[in-house]
């Protein structure tokens, strides 16, 4: 047996320290199942002289191991030449398993470290309890130092968004309002990095290397870089600060992986992103999101919080305390500063991502890039006219609520809506375009690393919005699942609601297709669009698919909006 669960190097800003450290994930059931004797000659070793370990077995022994982890870290470090060691000590939902966590700033000794602590906690079992501390700390003072942490300090102005929906979209909208008022933008996100709107490489670069990236690319004047969970958890932030921070949510997603199990854990982990803004720069917070707001706590930036509701409590403190906000006022995109007349910048008709005002999630999106936008310093005219000129299509904003028209005046709306809330969003934005009498079919799917609750919580969701409701895999995005252990999952969901009687596809294309053949004139067809977006976007333009103007959209909801027809005398 090892007690070394995991070992892991992070290069950056993390959930426990505001610079690179080692995440030792370690079994500590040699302590939480050993003797008295055993445990008690331990706290003696390293420097507990009084304690109170309890039973084996005991919660009183896990707290004990709590403190017991925490001082040895200390102890071998200390006798190894490393002094005033910060180390953090976190509990999982295992209660024989720890978290520990410690900056670093030599590589080599640094995993030399982790991997002492874990060979001390090993030898436990041999009942030499005291050798085997010294002999961890020999370990460590031989190692070879190895390198420095690879963080970059930014020498340009950074943006950096988070959240669990609508960070991409948001991060597209401020690098277009950047590139509107002339700058050089590197941004990186979940599609690839890119330099003053053209795709450098294609890929997931919403982690460190992604940030170093777009910092890197040649020219550049503004970075803006997207910065997902994984990245933060896997490898830390990969740099030192930023000069303008967003977060634009947290709800459900990714639970269950990398120790994060609760909505209030995944928060923390969000948290990070602000906690790094300067000083002197701003945090951007979704004013109508609580765990968001209470990044207030942890940050020493300047806040600038988005809402709805002008007059949310969140607007009124956040302007009390000399903050600013951005708002909704009379239909205008307003901001608000203390002491002064609110500023109206742009009507929410006339911000095409609002989809003509009916999105409530793309409303959010667009004050929060506004705010940014403002924030990093970019004029009020080109913030306008960014807001105006964004577009909800493929050029614009890729496998996000875009919007379709095909002959027989069948609508197709494809968005990634890869958790509940985003779910939500597209059901909402569907039936916002539907004509009355008309139907609304969706496509429905998941990917493998969702949990259970979730993938089934989408069948439900999906089948309770829509008038018919097919299955498309995204087969290389399983990750671990089968295609038939998802299709239970979402068919569990939807007969929970009284939906059985769905179709299976393989593909996402082959979905859209089979549903476009069931449309009838005045449908609407979503797709929940993940693994094939360039195929269904083919396929879409294949079948005469064009793609929705600001103009042909307004049209759809005003539609919509009349009354169906009441029939009798």
């Amino acid at each position: 047996m090892t007690s070394l669960v995991e070992l892991r190097v992070l290069e950056g800003p993390n959930l426990y320290f505001p610079r690179a450290a080692v995440k030792l994930t370690l079994d500590v059931s040699t302590i939480t199942e050993a003797g008295d004797d055993t445990v008690l000659r331990l706290a003696r070793r390293i420097g507990l002289r009084t304690t109170r370990p309890g039973a084996a077995g005991s919660g009183f022994r896990q707290r004990f191991a709590l403190r017991a982890v925490e001082r040895l870290v200390r102890a071998i470090a200390g006798e190894a030449g490393t002094r005033r060691l910060a180390v953090r000590v976190r509990p999982t939902s295992d209660p024989e398993v720890l978290v520990v966590a410690y900056p670093w700033r030599n590589r080599g000794r640094a995993r030399a470290l982790g991997e002492a602590v874990a060979h001390a906690l090993d030898a436990l079992t041999t009942g030499d309890v005291e050798a085997a501390v010294s002999a961890a700390a020999q370990e460590v003072a031989t190692a070879e130092r190895g390198t420095r942490p690879a963080t970059i300090t930014p020498r340009i102005p950074v943006v950096a968004v988070t959240g669990t929906n609508g960070k991409t979209t948001t991060s597209r909208m401020i690098a277009h309002v950047a590139r509107t008022s002339g700058l050089v933008v590197g941004w990186s996100n979940t599609d690839g990095i890119y330099r003053d709107g053209l795709l450098v490489e294609a890929g997931d670069y919403s982690g460190p290397s992604g940030a170093a990236r777009a910092l890197g690319l040649d020219g550049v004047q503004l970075a803006v870089t997207e910065t997902a969970r994984g990245g933060i958890l896997l490898k830390g932030i990969g740099i030192t600060r930023n000069d303008v921070s967003v977060v634009t949510n947290v709800t459900a997603d990714h639970l269950g992986l990398q120790g994060i199990d609760t909505v209030d854990q995944l928060a923390e982990v969000k948290s990070v992103v602000p906690r790094i803004t300067r000083r002197d720069g701003w945090a951007v917070l979704n004013g109508d999101d609580p765990r968001v707001l209470a990044m207030r706590s942890v940050i020493v930036a300047q806040p600038w919080v988005f809402s709805r509701d002008p007059d949310s409590p969140a607007v009124r403190d956040v302007l009390g305390s000399g903050g600013r906000a951005t708002t909704v006022i009379d239909g205008w995109v307003t901001v608000l500063v203390p002491g002064a007349d609110p500023d109206p910048l742009v009507e929410l008709v006339d911000v095409p991502m609002t989809l003509a005002g009916l999105s409530r999630f793309n409303i959010e999106n667009a004050l929060a890039a506004a705010s940014a936008a403002l924030a990093i310093g970019l004029a009020r005219e080109h913030v306008v006219e960014g807001l105006r000129s964004f577009r909800p299509d493929a050029e614009h904003n890729p496998g996000r609520m875009n919007f379709f028209s095909l002959p027989g005046e069948v609508s197709v709306v494809m968005d990634l809506a890869h958790n509940e809330a985003g779910l939500e969003a597209l059901l909402e934005i569907m039936a916002g375009v539907r004509r009355p009498g008309a139907r609304l079919l969706l496509g429905l799917g998941a990917v493998g690393d969702r949990t259970d609750e979730l993938i089934d919580a989408l069948g439900e969701i999906g089948a309770k919005g829509s008038d018919v409701v097919a299955i498309g895999h995204k087969e290389w995005y399983l990750r671990g699942r089968t295609m038939e252990e998802i299709d239970v999952l979402l068919r569990a969901g939807a007969a929970r609601v009284g939906v059985t009687d769905i179709e299976t596809h393989r593909t996402e294309v082959e979905c859209l297709a089979a549903l476009v053949a069931q449309a009838r004139p005045g449908d609407v067809v979503g797709l929940m669009c993940h693994a094939e977006r360039q195929e269904a976007y083919d396929w879409l333009a294949v079948h005469d698919g064009a793609p929705d103007t600001p103009e042909v959209l307004s049209r759809k909801v005003r539609a919509a909006a009349v009354p169906a027809p009441v029939s009798g005398a």
